[in-house]
Parts: C-alpha cells; sequence; structure tokens
C-alpha cells in the first residue's frame, strides 16, 4: 500500500512536469516552432477547434509558420484567430496558405515571456506540492488506522519530501533552460 502511494505520487509528478514542458514550449523563444500556435482555437463550423485540428502547420523557414487549411473555406476564420489571439503574429493570407512571420523579440517582450513563465512554473510547483500534500494525508491516514507507526510515518512524510524537492529542482532547470533560450536568441 505505502509503495503504492509513491509510485502514484510520482506518476502524477511525472504528468504534471510533462504538461509543463508542453506549456513552455509554446513560448517563444525568438525561431519559428509550430508549438507557437498550441492553444489557438478557430471557429469550424460552429465548434471551437485547435489550429492544428483544421489545417497543418510547417515551419517554412527559422522566423516564418506556414499554414495549410484542410478546407480553403476557413483561411480567413484561421486568419482571424491568429490575429485575435494576442501572441503579436500578423498572418499573411494569399488565399491558399496563411504565412506567419515571426517577428524578432525585443528586450521588453523578452521580460514579458520570462514573467509569463514565471507564473506558469510557481503553478507547476503549487500542482507538484498539491500531490506531495494527498501523500502526506495517506500516510497520516494509514498512521491513524495503525497500520504503520508513527515513527513511519515520519519517515514516509520526509521521503516525499525528497520526492517532491527532486520534482521541484527539475521544474526549476528547465525554467533556467528556456529563460536562457529566450534571452540568448
Amino acid at each position: 500500500m505505502l509503495i503504492c502511494i509513491y509510485s502514484k505520487a510520482k506518476s502524477k509528478m511525472d504528468n504534471i512536469i510533462e504538461i509543463f514542458v508542453n506549456q513552455l514550449n509554446s513560448v517563444r523563444a525568438g525561431r519559428a516552432n509550430v508549438a507557437m500556435l498550441d492553444g489557438i482555437k478557430v471557429d469550424y463550423y460552429g465548434s471551437a477547434n485547435l489550429i492544428s485540428q483544421v489545417a497543418s502547420i510547417t515551419v517554412l523557414d527559422s522566423c516564418t509558420l506556414l499554414i495549410k487549411p484542410w478546407e480553403k473555406s476557413k483561411i480567413v476564420n484561421i486568419e482571424k484567430s491568429i490575429i485575435e489571439s494576442n501572441y503579436g503574429f500578423v498572418p499573411i493570407n494569399d488565399g491558399h496558405v496563411i504565412r506567419v512571420p515571426i517577428p524578432s523579440l525585443t528586450e521588453e517582450r523578452r521580460m514579458f515571456f520570462v514573467k509569463q513563465i514565471k507564473k506558469k512554473v510557481e503553478d507547476t510547483k503549487i500542482s507538484i506540492r498539491k500531490v506531495r500534500r494527498f501523500g502526506n494525508e495517506a500516510f497520516k491516514l494509514e498512521a491513524k488506522n495503525k497500520s504503520i507507526s508513527k515513527d513511519d510515518e515520519k519517515k514516509k512524510i520526509k521521503e516525499m519530501q525528497k520526492i517532491t524537492n527532486k520534482y521541484i529542482s527539475s521544474i526549476d532547470k528547465i525554467f533556467n533552460k528556456k529563460v536562457k533560450e529566450i534571452c540568448d536568441f
């Protein structure tokens, strides 16, 4: 039972880290990346779909994305969604495809992205700590039910803290790498 608590906690923390990394991939670092358009939703026959579900997105060069809609009639909807996304992109619609030039980052924009990432870092750390709290509560419940001793409970809680610290450290490393990527480009 106790090993199960650790494995569930590690599994949840791994998922949280994976989501965090995916979120960071959508933050631009000056170089074109198809993940930059993740999260943009397009009106597609009355329902909101992700842009990647209604068009193919490719990197044309280091500073341009190419979007080829599966239905040409939806090209205007895609263009409108990109403009309204407030990502700072100005799409160029030629009637067949949409080119999205990626403007170079200003120092102000870089600092905006770093600030945005810091918020994601803190939210991710909070999620990791919530998993730790649920694990600790499970250990306390085991001690209350006399399945483990109070000393074992304290040892298990310390071990859960070590696991949590490892994941928090991992988040900080990922954050520092992304900040370096944004500021050094």
